[in-house]
Parts: C-alpha cells; structure tokens; sequence
C-alpha cells in the first residue's frame, strides 16, 4: 500500500512537492540542514553551498529515485512473493550465514525481478525531462534536456535526430538483452 500511494497523486505535483521541500526554508531542506546532512553532501559535490538543494545533482537524484522506485520495488516483490522460503531454510541447515543464503539464494532466484525492474526503470529515465527541468536546474545535462534543446532552442534537426536515434540504441540494446535472457530462461525451462 504505502508504495502504491505516491501513484494516486499526480506525477508534475509529486515534482513540485520536492520543489518546495528542498527550497530554501522548505520542511526538507531545514531537516537536512539541522541534521548536518548539508556537510556530507557538499563535501561530496552534489550540492552548490550548506543549505542550497535545489538545481543540484541531489535533488535530481532524489527526484528520479522517488519517482522510480515504486517501478522497482514493485516487479521484486511480485517476485520474491513467489520464492520458496524452504530454499532459505534449506541453505540455513547447510550452514550458510543469512548474508550468504541472500546472496546464493535469494538474489539468484529473484533475477527476473532485477531484470524487469531495472528496465521499467531505465526506460523511462533516459528520456526524462520534467525532473531534471524543474529539480536540476539549467545546468542538468540529460539526454531528455539536450533533445529538447536541439529540437526547439537551436531548430538543430539533424542534431536532434541524432540524439533520437542514440536515445532509442540505448533503449534497445538493453531490451535485447532482457529477451535473450527470457529466451534462454525458458530454454531451461523446457
């Protein structure tokens, strides 16, 4: 339920919402300030100076994972609903540590829940616009940005073409990958 919640809101006021969580004197932004989280994360240059989030490579990213994550979380637990926990319980009996059990375990068995995740993930992020516009500032540099850029700032059309084209290779190739795997599963499976 709570990861199905964000989804009944829309996605451009979801957008906004971190808008104004992360500006200067936003809930967030205090938050973080207050619990000295502002340090951390100019040290490590994903935001400009202490208390600015904003247009920042930080809140893109925060942007981009709240938006996606119900995407992943929602493929891996329809997954992981399905594992037989007896396996878990089987490698417990043969010794293994619960760090072991997850990772011989558990993350082999839920592969296909990785896999179709990542792609409902990936796919929509390579051509994302409103996040980076809004929460990125006119610094962000994403394929979805320079598209834009090319089409309607520089009237740029075999550029923009250009970038099109790579846009959907780098859809693509992902894509083939995810069915020769498929196509490979249910080889094994016959």
């Amino acid at each position: 339920m709570l990861v199905m919640l964000p989804f009944w809101t829309s996605f451009l006021l979801r957008v906004y919402a971190w808008k104004g969580l992360l500006s200067e004197g936003g809930l967030a932004a205090g938050l973080l300030s207050n619990l000295g989280i502002d340090n951390l994360l100019l040290a490590a240059g994903l935001i400009p100076a202490l208390g600015k989030f904003m247009n920042s490579p930080f809140s893109l990213v925060l942007g981009m994972v709240y938006t996606y994550l119900p995407f992943m979380i929602l493929p891996l637990y329809g997954n992981l609903a399905k594992l037989d926990l007896r396996l878990l319980e089987a490698a417990a009996d043969l010794g293994a540590t619960p760090f072991v059990a997850f990772w011989k375990v558990t993350v082999p068995m839920s592969r296909a829940g990785i896999i179709a995740g990542s792609m409902l993930v990936f796919i929509p992020c390579v051509g994302e616009f409103v996040i980076p516009e809004l929460l990125g500032g006119p610094q962000t540099l994403m394929i979805g940005r320079v598209l834009w850029d090319e089409f309607f700032s520089n009237n740029d059309w075999p550029m923009a073409s250009t970038v099109a084209v790579v846009m959907v290779l780098l859809i693509l190739v992902p894509l083939a990958i995810f069915n020769r795997y498929q196509a490979r599963a249910q080889e094994a499976r016959s």
